[in-house]
């Protein structure tokens, strides 16, 4: 049965069903050729405006979505809070509605507090305005666009021609650092459970609490597993990432 996309925001992979991890990965897979043309764009988003609302200092995040938008033709708003009214005591959803009032189609949303995201999206709604709210990293919630990205570099690497979320059934995974300031592990977690895959958690139990152990989704098939010692983790490990200690002020 052929599959419809019906997802307008992307907020996190915590909810999302195999489908959709699929219909990405298929996605992505296809947008290589693009990118090996000498001319690497298309016109998918032509007309459109993305504003990229990043209201924390993001390097390969902000850059990474931005050239995305060029690829895809559309025209793009950049957000930098220093400048912005928010010194003058503006609030953040005066701000996105100022970004709608100049057309937005698609705004890209990074904050250090959780659920930011999802706020601006449920007030994007509520006005019914059409935007579409990506979440590029909020607090300690999840950064599902990274996600996504781990998710097609593993199974690309795996088939190059049809990366699908099947390869990675039962291949064991290790994530070892700083799992517990890192919004990347919890949607890599769901990401791949939900493909079915033994995921081992490793680091001091300072960066690895209890709770991860609680994460997942009982209908998926993968297993997450935690470990206070790296050995047990990386032991016959398919693939290992690993994380940066966070600085949080």
């Amino acid at each position: 049965m052929e599959f419809t996309w019906t997802r307008h925001h992307i907020l996190a992979l915590s909810d999302w069903i195999s489908q959709e991890y699929d219909t990405v990965l298929q996605t992505a897979s296809s947008f290589r050729e693009v990118l090996s043309r000498r001319t690497k764009k298309v016109p998918a988003l032509q007309g459109q405006v993305v504003t990229n609302l990043f209201f924390e200092p993001s390097t390969r995040t902000r850059s990474s979505f931005e050239l995305a938008a060029k690829r895809l033709s559309a025209d793009i708003l950049n957000f930098s809070p220093g400048s912005s009214s928010l010194t003058k005591g503006e609030t953040i959803l005066d701000t996105a509605k100022t970004y709608l009032a100049m057309g937005t189609d698609i705004m890209v949303i990074r904050h250090q507090q959780a659920g930011v995201p999802n706020a601006i999206a449920q007030e994007m709604d509520r006005l019914n305005t059409g935007v579409s709210v990506f979440n590029a990293g909020d607090g300690q919630h999840e950064h599902p666009s990274q996600g996504l990205l781990d998710l097609f570099t593993i199974t690309a690497l795996l088939d190059p021609e049809n990366p699908r979320l099947e390869l990675l059934k039962d291949k064991k995974i290790a994530i070892v650092g700083d799992i517990l300031h890192s919004r990347v592990a919890r949607s890599n977690i769901w990401s791949l459970t939900a493909a079915g895959a033994e995921v081992h958690l490793a680091g001091p139990p300072t960066l690895v609490p209890k709770l991860f152990g609680e994460m997942g989704n009982s209908s998926y098939t993968g297993k997450l597993v935690l470990h206070w010692e790296i050995e047990p983790a990386l032991q016959d490990a398919d693939f290992v990432m690993t994380l940066r200690l966070q600085k949080n002020a």
